[in-house]
């Protein structure tokens, strides 16, 4: 089984985007899978996790009420839809399941 993520790019500050994570290989779709990110400089950091069937959600306070978590079993994807990005937000992103498989980041750039 495989984690990858992708849809990171270079965002002004306010700005959104759309992460996708697809898990690749022999999966039951039975685990919570979370989003980590790594900022420069700065110690790996929770962001936010989902329930193995999408029903709940959770964020870190520095997240909560600008990033949404959602997953679609069927194509073996989650995503991060972030809003009003700020330039604390400039990270790698990675996805990782709860048994701590982690896939490889896709870096997430907020500029002023």
């Amino acid at each position: 089984v495989q984690l990858q993520a992708s849809g990171g790019g270079l965002v002004q500050t306010g700005g959104s985007l759309r992460l996708a994570c697809t898990v690749s290989g022999r999966t039951d779709n039975l685990n919570a899978l979370a989003w980590f990110r790594q900022g420069p400089g700065k110690a790996r950091e929770y962001v936010s996790s989902i329930t193995w069937n999408g029903e709940s959600g959770y964020y870190s306070d520095s997240v909560k009420g600008r990033f949404t978590i959602s997953r679609d079993n069927a194509e073996n994807t989650l995503y991060l839809d972030m809003n009003s990005l700020k330039l604390d937000d400039t990270a790698v992103y990675y996805c990782q399941r709860d048994d701590n498989l982690r896939g490889q980041g896709t870096l997430v750039t907020v500029s002023s």
